[in-house]
This record gives structure tokens, sequence and C-alpha cells, in this order.
């Protein structure tokens, strides 16, 4: 598949390139979604490439030269933001690299999980390691040991706007401050080094402004979201298709003739999709003139999730490239009779914003219809089953109040989805008038998959009970039995009221960890 992940490879065949079973990752190479998954939630290897090194060393060779021949370069001999004018000498360039991380060390509340921590490293290694940032390959190293020996430094998750402070806290780690993980405890950095007879790293010029620049934890919070969203899409075919199985819902909306008229590709995809999954279904062949046409849930299954798909996978071209240029600022120029150091805006973080914030977007649409299915699946004037899908209603509640938590958490979902990217808060004294928020834009679409994923596997709990007021005479098809089999192994099904919260979550886990995909391949 196209960027290893991407849904419109998908064609009715649900492959993910699965980043738990990568087990080195080699820096240089085109670094996909997966890569950095395997490296940030599966502690896969990080390697470099000779080519990697020798591209940092010639971009390094022109810095040291620079400062030699007492040029002017912004960050580097000079202060930062409005303060760019203020000259910097040779021997005060390695007091200027720590100081910018001591000061922008200002992030605050909760701690950012560990894996995403590991994914902005990984983003630091692939920023930096593509020739334009002018740091040494010491540096570089320092960060992969780090992540292959998986110290991972203690990041508060408050408090960017798209760069500086997240980064500064991993800066702070480096040069032997702050706290650490490590074998999943958290002990002060200084005690960890010690202990692993590990040197502070010493920054040297350009590299605090490196470390603090580009857009690397909008997208490592990105592209995480982008992995985890691309499976909950995958799985919310399989879902909705087991919806329409048990509602005695009609395939014809699913017609590939129907679909040509307006042939949208992850539309016709996502409508090959169902029939895929039910092509055996003897409930569905049942069922196919049970009515004229199933209410939009169901019907328009095509429609939305092919759009969801389409937003997605805008999302996923732009987060595979972001991943693989340079936000550093300022770059160096290595070609040309002396190179040259170019001043921009390379660390803006706008289009991985605007990307996560249409992604949140589309989560949210996509959840939106998983509740109003899961709402007709346990009401019993809708579905000719039970009331919650229990056999003696009123006495039992059976599946009646994880409806309520769908629609709690369809509301946070909805306020993750007003756009950060549009918000515009001027700082730096005014030299960073413009703001792009893309940070915020990223924790959100990071924080949005895991509601999406409970609010799919409640849809998926009522679809699951439901099978037991299908007929006898009725086989499932063989998708739906297998995903069956597979909730069958933990979750029984109801008979009387029982506590459900566990169920929820096994089903949840099922989703994220990829192992439902693993089951239906």
């Amino acid at each position: 598949m196209n960027n290893n992940i991407d849904i419109n490879e998908n064609k009715g065949h649900f492959d993910f390139d699965d980043a738990s079973r990568i087990e080195c990752v080699e820096m240089g190479k085109r670094l996909t979604i997966s890569d950095l998954t395997a490296i940030s939630r599966y502690n896969a290897k990080v390697s470099f490439s000779e080519s990697y090194v020798e591209r940092v060393k010639k971009a390094r060779n022109l810095v040291v030269k620079w400062i030699d021949e007492g040029r002017v370069m912004y960050g580097i001999t000079t202060g930062f933001g409005v303060l760019c004018n203020q000259l910097i000498s040779k021997e005060e360039t390695e007091t200027l690299q720590k100081n910018i991380v001591l000061s922008h060390s200002t992030s605050v509340g909760s701690p950012m999980p560990i894996e995403a921590v590991r994914a902005i490293m990984v983003m630091m290694l692939s920023n930096m390691g593509q020739g334009y940032s002018g740091v040494s390959v010491e540096l570089l190293e320092r960060l992969k040991d780090m992540l292959n020996l998986r110290i991972t430094p203690y990041v508060p998750m408050e408090g960017s706007v798209g760069y500086l402070s997240v980064e500064a806290h991993i800066g702070l780690a480096l040069i032997g401050l702050g706290k650490v993980y490590y074998e999943d405890q958290l002990q002060s950095t200084e005690a960890i080094y010690q202990s692993l007879n590990i040197s502070p790293y010493i920054l040297k010029a350009k590299e605090g402004l490196s470390l603090t620049s580009g857009t690397t934890s909008p997208t490592a919070l990105a592209a995480l979201a982008m992995y985890d969203l691309s499976k909950a899409v995958m799985i919310a075919d399989v879902i909705g298709a087991m919806s329409l199985e048990v509602t005695k819902g009609t395939l014809k909306a699913f017609d590939e003739r129907l679909m040509r008229a307006r042939p949208y590709q992850e539309q016709t995809e996502t409508a090959d999709n169902v029939r895929y999954i039910l092509k055996d279904s003897e409930i569905a062949k049942e069922h196919i003139n049970y009515r004229l046409q199933d209410a939009l849930s169901i019907r328009a299954i095509p429609q939305l999730h092919g759009a969801v798909k389409r937003t997605l996978n805008d999302a996923i071209k732009t987060i595979q490239e972001e991943m693989n240029f340079t936000g550093d600022n300022p770059i160096i120029w290595p070609e040309g009779d002396d190179g040259l150091a170019l001043s921009g805006c390379h660390c803006d973080a706008s289009y991985v914003g605007l990307a996560m914030d249409a992604s949140c977007i589309a989560a949210t649409v996509l959840a939106k219809m998983s509740e109003r299915r899961n709402f007709r699946m346990i009401s019993g004037q809708f579905s000719e089953m039970p009331w919650f899908l229990i056999s003696n209603p009123g006495l039992n509640s059976g599946l009646m109040i994880p409806q309520y938590t769908q629609a709690a958490l369809l509301n946070d979902m909805k306020m993750l989805s007003t756009p950060a990217t549009i918000d515009n808060i001027p700082t730096c004294g005014g030299q960073e008038d413009y703001i792009s928020m893309g940070y915020n834009a990223s924790k959100k679409a990071y924080q949005i998959v895991e509601k999406l994923e409970y609010i799919l596997a409640i849809e998926l709990l009522s679809a699951y009970q439901a099978y037991q007021f299908q007929s006898p005479n009725l086989h499932p098809g063989t998708i739906s039995q297998s995903v069956i089999n597979l909730i069958g192994e933990k979750v029984p099904f109801l008979s009387e009221d029982e506590q459900l919260s566990p169920h929820i979550e096994f089903i949840k886990n099922l989703i994220h960890s990829g192992d439902m995909l693993r089951v239906i391949q």
C-alpha cells in the first residue's frame, strides 16, 4: 500500500502496515508513519545509514567554519526572536544553546505519554538528519542511544503553540537535567546517567536552537493519531457491516452499479468492503428485500465512511511529507561555493495543523454515525429485538447505558473538533505576530482517537450481543463470525445485567492494538 497505511489502496482487503512487526528502522531512508510508530510504541531499534551521517557532517562542517569566520547567523551568533539583533561571541555560543533549552522548558500540566515523547525524538532525528540543520552527529547519536536504551524524558504536555517548549524539555534530559523514565520508573536524569555511566551532553553551536525549532512535536503526535485513525476507519467498515447484518439491513444500497453513478473512489471501496464482509452472510441474503431502504446510519455508510477516508488520506499524505522534510530555522544550505545560512519559517506547523483539525472533524462524524447505529440496535422499535438487547428488559437494563457513554464521548469529540488553527495569539514581543497553533491541533487529534475507539467498541458490543437474537438457522458472514469468536473469548452473551465496562475496555483494546484487524486478515 502506498505510504504503508494508505486507505485508498485498501480495496476491500483489510491490510495495514503493522508497526508491531518492524524490528529496526534505519534513519536516512524515507521514514513512514508505521516506522515512527514502531519505534515510539513498540520500541523498534534505530540505526543510521551512511548517507544520513554524511549529510549531517557536511552541514556541521559549514557551521563550524562560519563561526570561525565570524559570520552573523540567526540563533547561532545572535539571540532569538525579537533579540535577533543581539550579537553573541564565539566564546558564548555553547552558553547560548544551553540557555535556550533552560529558558524554553516551560511546558506544564500532565506528563506526555512515553510513546508521544519517543515519537518527538524520532522526528528530531528525521528533522535534523535531513542535512540542513548543522548539528553534530554526536547529538543525533545521543538521541538514538536514548531511544534504543528506552530512556525517555519527562515532558509536560501543555503549553506549546507549535514548537519550543515541549522540545526544550527533551533537551533538558540530553544535558543531564530534569527527569526521565527508565525501566518504567520516573527518576532524576542525573541519577539514571550516573547508574548507566552516561555523561550529560554538552550542546554545541546551533544545537539548542535546532532541538527546539521545527514541527517535530505536532508531526509526531499527528503521525501516531493517523496510525490509529487508519485502523479505526477500517474497523468501522466491519462494525457497520455487522450492524447492518443484525438489523436486517439491505445490501441494495451498496450495489456496485449504484456506486458507479457517483464514483468517489473511497465511497466505492467502502461499499465493496461491506459487500465483501457480508458476501457469505445467510442473514444478509435472507433480508435483502426486507425493507425498501434503511435509515441513513446504515444506508449512507459508503458515503460518510468514504468522505472520512478521503480526509484522512489527505492528512496522511501531508504527515508523511512533513516527516521527511526539514522544519528547522535557519537552515544550512550546503550547496554552492561556500554554502549559505537561510532564515525563514519552516518551523511553521500550518500544514500539519490544518490536516489535524480536518482529521478531528472526520473522526467525529465517523463516531456520530456509529452512535446512531448503536442507538437503533438497542431501541426495540427500530431493531425488532428486545429493548437494550437483553431478554428480560425492565428487570435488566442490558445495553441501555453504554449509549449514554457514547453520547458523552461524542460531546467531547465535538468540542475537540473546534479548529485550533483559526486562533492567533502573538508571541515573542510581536516578532512572532502570527502563530499556527499546529501543536494543539495535533494534540486534539491524538486525544480524539481514543474516544472514537470507545464509541466504535460500544457499537460493536451491541452488534455482538444482537447475534444471539438472530435465527439459529441463518449463519453470519465468515468475517462477522471471526469477530464474534474473538470477542467471545472474553465477553459472554448477556442473559442478565453485569458490569459492562470490562467488556468495553476489552473490545476497545482489540481495536487499538490491531488484534481485530489481524484476525480479519
